[in-house]
């Protein structure tokens, strides 16, 4: 058995990433950490996992994590989770980021868009990107890897394809929804009940932090250019991120093209279900679950292909995802713990 820690664990990805690791059949839990809940037993603070998940939560200390742990997830808030998974990398554990503080290779990108100054650059370089449908080879030997922004997992397997073909042109419109965990557990007003429910809202209009990852990300995958225009909205729900895109594409590329293009990427993927041509997915056909699912359609009067992409943002979108990267660190199935199937009501 493989022993992980879950630093910052009572935040929405902590708990879900708890709940999905006690599924796992190679895996013990011998930590989780909280600076707000110390001394309380987790299922203390959510009842729910009693007889689960009983473990008394810590206060984080690197020496003691590096002391019982072969891995440690780290689900603590930028700025906060840099420091943190330094600390550990330094002390040899193999760690998951689920924080968007080592996504960038490029450290100004990252400093203008969070607003905060990297403590830890250096290891910048040595994270790799957690999407293991593109960067698997590389997650399996990575002493740390930077989990990816739920919003950018969703659109990111929406167009690795048909970016890594060249197929696209101009800009690309992604119209983007997510439910309200999407936001966090901290206290903020948009996301009290009475604010959100029965609401619609668009939000960081003028420009989202996962905006230039997607970017980024996809040009360093396929050392092709890619430009996108992103836009997220608040739904009333709690969870489920649904992507539409709305794509040029190249003079030459027809529909034929674009459905080869998606088997070749996804055809042997467990956690991508591309659906066949005209149909596409919802967010009911994912909640719960590590699977994104992708459809489109091409409008020919306009010239435009029109993708929708559906994901869990707990699960393929932070905590299934740290988890399915786990997998593929150690060397294990990369589906175990995650075979679960969608929680349809």
């Amino acid at each position: 058995m493989f022993k992980v820690a879950v630093v910052g664990a009572t935040g929405y990805t902590g708990l879900e990433l708890v709940r999905l690791l006690y599924a796992h059949p190679l895996v013990e839990v011998v930590m989780v950490t909280s600076e707000s809940y110390a001394g309380q037993k987790f299922s203390d603070v959510f009842p729910g996992m009693k007889g689960i998940c009983d473990l008394e939560l810590t206060q984080f200390e690197a020496g003691k994590v590096a002391e019982t742990a072969d891995l440690a997830f780290v689900c603590l808030p930028h700025g906060a989770s840099m420091k943190t998974s330094a600390e550990l990398v330094e002390r040899g554990i193999r760690v998951v980021d689920l924080s968007g503080d080592f996504r960038f290779k490029n450290i100004s990108t990252y400093e203008k868009w969070y607003k905060v100054t990297h403590e830890a650059p250096g290891l910048c370089e040595k994270a790799v990107y957690g999407l293991p449908e593109i960067f698997r080879d590389e997650i399996a030997n990575a002493q740390l890897v930077a989990n990816p922004g739920c919003y950018a997992t969703s659109v990111i397997l929406a167009l690795y394809p048909l970016v890594k073909k060249g197929y696209l042109r101009g800009t690309v419109i992604a119209d983007c929804k997510s439910g309200v965990t999407g936001g966090g557990r901290k206290l903020n007003q948009r996301f009290h009940f009475p604010e959100c429910n029965e609401s619609f809202m668009a939000y960081s209009v003028e420009g989202h932090r996962h905006n230039p990852e997607m970017e980024e990300v996809l040009i360093r995958a396929t050392q092709m250019q890619v430009s996108i225009l992103f836009v997220p909205h608040l739904v009333p729900m709690n969870r489920g991120i649904l992507s539409t895109l709305y794509v040029e594409l190249a003079e030459s590329v027809r529909v034929g093209d674009v459905i080869s293009a998606f088997d070749e990427a996804y055809s042997n993927e467990p956690f991508v279900r591309v659906y066949p041509y005209g149909q596409l997915p919802s967010t009911k056909d994912v909640r719960g679950s590590n699977f994104c699912d992708i459809g489109f359609v091409y409008r020919e009067d306009l010239d435009r292909l029109i993708i929708i992409s559906a994901i869990d943002n707990l699960v393929k979108g932070a905590s299934g995802q740290a988890a399915q990267n786990m997998n593929v660190m150690l060397n294990l199935d990369e589906g175990a713990g995650l075979q679960s199937a969608p929680l349809w009501v």
